[in-house]
């Protein structure tokens, strides 16, 4: 397996920035980012993020909004998804307060601790 990746953005290749520009004198390009892989470790990020695709969110926006009818078709949502609660309480965060929050706690339902 190789020790980078290169980035997944579809127009990486073609944003003017400097740390894109390769080659010599006479015959530039602008070039995929370069993504190494071990730099992960050493930074404290784990190697199996999303950032070992991407070289920043401009280019993983680009890539999702170019991609995300084929994601829906490899994966629909054919049904809802529901997660149980107890009946909400409204709540004042203060005493004397002119405005009420609803405290919605969650319901573990696991039966395995």
């Amino acid at each position: 397996m190789s020790d980078y990746n290169w980035c997944h953005g579809p127009r990486c290749h073609k944003r003017h920035t400097t740390n894109r520009i390769r080659g010599v004198k006479g015959s530039k390009v602008l070039r995929t980012i370069k993504i190494a892989l071990k730099d992960f470790d050493r930074y404290g990020y784990r190697t199996d993020t999303i950032w070992k695709y991407f070289c920043d969110q401009t280019c993983m926006h680009d890539f999702i909004h170019t991609h995300v009818e084929e994601f829906v078709r490899l994966h629909p949502r054919t049904e809802c998804l529901e997660t149980p609660i107890e009946d909400p309480v409204k709540v004042k965060p203060y005493e004397n307060a002119n405005w009420s929050d609803w405290q919605i706690k969650e319901i573990d339902n696991n039966s395995n601790p």
